[in-house]
């Protein structure tokens, strides 16, 4: 029900551009028999705005994948760096959180591992929204961060690196099954900062999928048995993603290919010193206003990302 609200509501859309592009029509033939400009004038009027209208829609042709309607799990972790990079991936993660809330979309966190000192060693969020995968997958990659250190007594620049990952959110009537003979459970005590409970009880788990090796670990304020489900829900859309490498043979087919969280390896620069610039190494998009994207305001580059994409198709 849905996916069939979600096609109706593009469908008529499109029938409505067109009923709106016939109805500009027949007025500009009325103003040109009639010789009234203030008919031409409102022509043009509603022709700016549709043609607006038109370039969304047009845009939206771009979710034409898979599994681009289905909410992503975002995953950020530290890379090289140290507290540097557990601090910035703090950062990434509010960013990706603040861009949901400004779209008014809906987010969960999935898992949540506080650094010892400060920021986070890993995070997973659910964002669904509208072409939610869609929209984040292009995300995926190793992400640098250059500033003046906040945690270095002599305030030296800092290089960071955080690597995010992208995965569709699995549909419930998914065709893969996981074996329960497959799974080896671990339970365990989470680590860093959390409430009175986190550190207390074994609530954090361990899941590893023996015949693949792929292992989820989830620690969250939650119950054993929540983490566990959420573990499940990873690594369920883990094995689809595997799976969807081996049909069509790639082995970036939605996760991309595995890198190492490090230098060189970046597919996007925040530079905080000693200038300001946000550069997508893909589609060339930049930005000196990096505030406003480290706080979610990240829709102009996400959309040249994925225009990016379809000029110049992998695979």
């Amino acid at each position: 029900m849905r996916e069939l609200a979600s096609l109706k509501s593009h469908v008529e859309a499109w029938r409505g551009a067109e009923q709106q592009a016939a109805s500009i029509s027949e007025l500009l033939e009325l103003s040109i028999a009639e010789s009234d400009d203030s008919i031409a004038a409102q022509c043009a009027q509603d022709l700016a705005a549709l043609t607006a209208r038109f370039a969304e829609l047009e845009f939206d042709l771009q979710f034409s994948g898979e599994h681009d309607r289905r909410p992503a799990l975002v995953s950020i972790k530290q890379g090289a760096g140290g507290v540097e990079a557990q601090d910035w991936a703090e950062m990434l993660f509010r960013m990706y959180c603040r861009w949901a809330e400004r779209r008014g979309w809906k987010y969960e966190v999935l898992d949540y591992s506080a650094g010892e000192e400060a920021g986070i060693k890993a995070a997973t969020v659910k964002i669904d929204g509208e072409y939610a995968y869609g929209y984040t997958r292009g995300e995926r990659g190793v992400h640098r961060l250059v500033r003046l250190s906040p945690f270095d007594g002599d305030h030296l620049r800092h290089t960071s690196f955080a690597l995010v990952e992208v995965l569709p959110e699995p549909d419930e009537q998914s065709e893969v099954s996981i074996h329960p003979d497959d799974i080896k459970f671990e339970a365990f005590r989470a680590g860093g900062h959390g409430g009175q409970n986190v550190q207390k009880v074994s609530t954090a788990v361990r899941i590893t999928h023996i015949p693949t090796g792929i292992v989820v670990a989830v620690q969250n304020e939650r119950s054993q048995g929540q983490n566990r489900d959420v573990a499940m829900r990873i690594l369920k859309a883990r094995l689809i993603d595997l799976e969807a490498q081996k049909r069509a043979d790639e082995r970036t087919k939605l996760k991309g290919e595995h890198v190492s969280a490090g230098f060189g390896r970046q597919v996007r620069n925040y530079v905080l010193h000693p200038y300001h610039l946000v550069k997508d190494t893909r589609s060339g998009y930049e930005t000196s206003n990096t505030g406003a994207v480290l706080d979610g305001d990240i829709d102009d580059m996400l959309k040249a990302g994925l225009r990016a994409q379809v000029s110049s198709p992998v695979g």
